[in-house]
């Protein structure tokens, strides 16, 4: 069976980025997911249409075909008081590199990098973390098969795979991992 809209598919993977391997599946847990369901990038789906069980394919998506380019307005400076739990600064997770859940001001959830630590401000970036990133896939097709009703019984509907993760969008609240 080939890979086609609407077939289950079971993926090993490895996403390369920079010359570093930033993400990957766990051994003998391929990533599965309903093709063509939105789940995945557009573009990653593309490059495994046709292919069966066994296969392999490498392929590059530049930044418009993956996360988008780096959009400057999303990097912001924020008073460091938005941070107080308790009336007292949060200084334990105020560090550069932490991912920070919170949400703007229409009470939409989303995940930023502290970028800098100031004084009185804190940068944020509310990029997604592979925003502006060329993404090289190495990918092997390990199943292909009908849909089962089973398949999409409490799935979240975010691509992790697992039953009830949480309500969420992919980039805005996920920490499941998946978000591909």
């Amino acid at each position: 069976m080939k890979v086609e809209n609407s077939k289950m598919v079971a993926v090993n993977y490895t996403l390369t980025v920079d010359g570093q391997i930033a993400d990957q599946n766990p051994e003998g847990k391929p990533l599965e997911f309903v093709c063509g369901a939105g789940m995945l990038l557009p573009k990653f789906e593309g490059a495994l249409m046709g292919k069966e069980p066994g296969e392999k394919v490498s392929f590059t998506l530049e930044p418009a075909d993956g996360y988008g380019e780096v959009i400057a307005e999303a990097i912001v400076e924020l008073p460091k008081n938005i941070f107080m739990i308790d009336g007292k600064i949060a200084e334990d997770i105020l560090f550069v590199g932490n991912i920070v859940p919170m949400s703007d001001a229409e009470g939409h959830r989303m995940n930023g990098i502290i970028r800098e630590v100031k004084e009185e401000t804190v940068t944020m970036d509310f990029n997604h973390p592979m925003a502006g990133k060329t993404l090289n896939f190495d990918v092997e097709i390990v199943s292909v098969r009908d849909v089962t009703p089973e398949d999409l019984q409490g799935q979240c509907g975010c691509g992790c795979g697992d039953h009830d993760c949480g309500e969420h969008e992919c980039g805005e609240g996920c920490d499941c991992g998946g978000c591909h």
